[in-house]
């Protein structure tokens, strides 16, 4: 789950990082392009936040991607403890039994030995890959509908940005800018819609 949000607060703050970018390194003497055929006056734009916790924490479809990884992250221990149990036994009773072995077959068994562990080395490092890669397609999904909702909401709204608050990314913000409960509400709504 920390690998989850994780990888969402660095999505969040590439994206932040890119706007950021974009704004600044398109300006010019007093006014700033938006990309569309209307100019703003540089300094006269609006910026709204919200808090990623409560994303996390309250929209709904956050918190049943984050359960879908959970639950399979907790699959893959038992799939690996399981793997790790049965190479355990076998090497407790390898030791039990070494003496009364002969060489060659003292051999076989170590071999043996050899390859469960790589196959759980094997095993171990796919299933990390897998997850990794599921865990950012899913929260790639989000983000874009993260994206698509505030799209949709700013278009009566105004806001020249809208970022995530993220305590390592915001030092100073101003309470009266936090639409949080709006895009949770609006979220969440949406989601129910498409359920």
């Amino acid at each position: 789950m920390k690998n989850f949000t994780l990888g969402f607060n660095i999505v969040v703050a590439v994206a932040v990082a890119v706007l950021f970018y974009l704004h600044f390194s398109s300006s010019n003497s007093g006014s700033v392009s938006t990309g569309s055929t209307k100019a703003v006056p540089a300094g006269s734009f609006k910026i709204a936040y919200f808090e990623t916790d409560s994303i996390q924490n309250q929209f709904e479809y956050f918190k049943e991607i984050a359960g879908e990884l959970e639950a399979k992250s907790q699959s893959n221990a038992k799939v690996l403890g399981d793997m790790k149990s049965t190479f355990s036994n076998k090497y407790q009773e390898l030791q039990k039994v070494a003496s009364a072995l002969s060489q060659s077959e003292l051999a076989n068994k170590q071999q043996e030995l050899m390859q469960m562990e790589k196959a759980f080395q094997g095993k171990e490092k796919m299933m990390s890959d897998e997850m990794q890669d599921e865990q950012f397609r899913k929260m790639q999904d989000v983000k874009k509908k993260i994206e698509d909702y505030l799209k949709e909401y700013n278009k009566d709204k105004g806001y020249a940005f809208i970022l995530s608050s993220s305590a390592d990314l915001m030092y100073l913000k101003d309470s009266s800018y936090n639409i949080t409960q709006d895009v949770v509400k609006g979220l969440n709504a949406l989601y129910k819609k498409k359920k």
